[in-house]
């Protein structure tokens, strides 16, 4: 599976890496693609709501009123038309695409499998409720795809008569089957709407509003689109002729040319086959269980930090179930955690100034215990020699920091930066084991556990607890978030870091036993 994913998350890096250099990390649609597939749903709605006020059930009298929205009143009722249209190809293009991007980084297996199977079952009600809105035209087009799609149902032995039979001849079609279109036409976008809210149930702090310049940009473009190039009918249907020529819409209907070319059986077998596979996907092969975040009671007073900052809703406040004055205690799922360490990072207790007892704070991770963590640090600073120390604090999905040692570099690797609590950079710098620090890891946007880079750089900034403190020389810290592609510029990032770092000295006085990170 990596043979296939890797080329695809290079793909996705480079180009995201220049839409980075040209939008900016905020307006970069490839870092919302998901949140931007709602925001064309939204849009898809409201048009169709005000398209449905003018819309008649009968025949010819649905096309009818089609063209008289696109004809008559184009200047509203027609670019709500051609919005619908455009934003539905859009939504079918940003799902597409989000589905392609989690997989090619990776993000679809282990823990992350119910985002996933859940978002499969929303290929098929995206393409039935587009499928339904273009019967609902009638035009030539309408009725290709009408006599298409009925006899691929008639292909299973689950209706008493054919389907297909209803548009054998004028006589056979009356308003009823557009009343039925119009409700499953809005039927399936609500069990769509139910599904996409479903589909965000574990994933916490889940994007679902694109940027609003982004927003208004793509909905600008849409709104031009549509007064250019607005959509318009082929043609009033007519039973007792071929629909033909006809022009699909690809986004929607390009399996239609397939299944004439292959008849509904074989068409059946990869729309089955496909599906399967989508759903087996998460467990080809299955991913190897890391050891979940564990919390130590003598340790957590509740203070929900760990609750809030966990990107998978794998931590929950429950009632204290010990002895100890606090009302609450951290509860970890372990069928929900990614093993990220993110809920370290953000532990009020996780310092390694601690000279007392076992260095165990409230919540750990048995994979990379903070003790760990702070040998490694010290094994780390013990390498550095000469003037522009730096010890790089690295992400195991980003750029590959390691590879970066020499006698003035060195690295300590996290399963994710955001991991690291800020008391380390404090450690660091007062303890003298190098001159600077760098903190680097996948870059904005493209953080493998979603908010790792955002809260790191936030604790850095004193935005988010627990904060580095302000005693700490910001000069002496440096953010270098790259991709694994983005070799050269770190390393030249790094080595302007270093040229800039005050001369070694003096440092800054190591903090009591048992201090916090609280703000000064």
């Amino acid at each position: 599976m990596e043979a296939i994913r890797k080329p695809l998350r290079l793909i996705f890096m480079a180009v995201e890496g220049t839409f980075d250099r040209i939008f900016g990390e905020a307006w970069n649609p490839f870092y919302c693609l998901g949140a931007l597939g709602y925001f064309y749903f939204w849009i898809v709605a409201g048009s169709g709501i005000y398209i449905y006020i003018f819309f008649d059930t009968g025949v010819p009298q649905a096309y009818e009123s089609v063209e008289y929205m696109t004809n008559e009143q184009w200047y509203l009722a027609g670019v709500m038309r051609s919005l619908h249209r455009y934003a539905s190809d859009a939504l079918v293009v940003m799902m597409m695409g989000h589905m392609l991007r989690v997989f090619a980084y990776g993000r679809y297996n282990g823990a992350r499998w119910f985002s996933w199977i859940t978002g499969v079952p929303m290929i098929w009600l995206v393409m039935i409720a587009g499928i339904t809105g273009y019967w609902l035209v009638w035009d030539k087009l309408a009725q290709y795809v009408a006599i298409g799609a009925t006899e691929w149902l008639d292909w299973l032995p689950i209706f008493g008569e054919p389907v297909a039979r209803n548009f054998l001849s004028p006589s056979h079609l009356d308003g009823r089957f557009f009343t039925l279109m119009v409700f499953l036409h809005i039927a399936v976008p609500l069990i769509l709407l139910f599904v996409m809210w479903f589909h965000l149930q574990r994933v916490g702090h889940a994007k679902i509003n694109p940027a609003r310049g982004l927003a208004i940009g793509t909905g600008l473009m849409m709104v031009i689109l549509s007064l250019v190039w607005p959509a318009t009918s082929q043609g009033i249907a007519n039973l007792s002729e071929i629909a033909s020529p006809v022009s699909p819409d690809w986004f929607y209907l390009a399996w239609f040319p397939l299944m004439d070319a292959i008849s509904a059986g074989p068409m059946w077998g990869i729309a089955v086959f496909g599906t399967i596979v989508l759903f087996l996907v998460p467990w080809l092969p299955p991913a190897k269980k890391q050891p979940a975040a564990l919390v130590d009671l003598d340790n957590c007073n509740g203070c929900n930090r760990c609750v809030i900052d966990c990107p998978f809703s794998a931590i929950s406040l429950m009632p204290r179930s010990d002895d100890a004055p606090f009302t609450h205690e951290a509860r970890v799922d372990d069928d929900l955690c990614v093993s990220c360490g993110i809920c370290v990072g953000s532990c009020p207790t996780a310092t390694p100034f601690r000279r007392t007892g076992a260095l165990v704070p409230g919540i750990d991770l048995p994979g990379l215990s903070l003790a760990d963590l702070r040998a490694r640090t010290d094994a780390a600073g013990a390498i550095l020699s000469g003037p522009g120390r730096v010890l790089v604090f690295g992400c195991e999905h980003g750029l590959r920091s390691e590879k970066f040692t020499d006698g003035r570099t060195a690295a300590v690797i996290l399963p994710c930066t955001g991991m690291l609590p800020p008391a380390f950079i404090d450690y660091v710098i007062s303890r003298g084991l190098a001159d600077g620090v760098a903190v680097t890891g996948c870059r904005p946007g493209e953080c493998h556990y979603r908010q790792g880079q955002r809260w790191l750089s936030e604790r850095i900034a004193g935005e988010r607890d627990p904060r580095l403190r302000r005693r700490v020389p910001r000069e002496r810290v440096a953010e270098i978030w790259a991709a694994p592609i983005e070799g050269n510029r770190f390393e030249r990032e790094l080595e302007a870091f270093r040229a800039e770092l005050p001369a070694a000295g003096g440092g800054t006085p190591p903090l009591p036993d048992k201090v916090t990170e609280a703000a000064d």
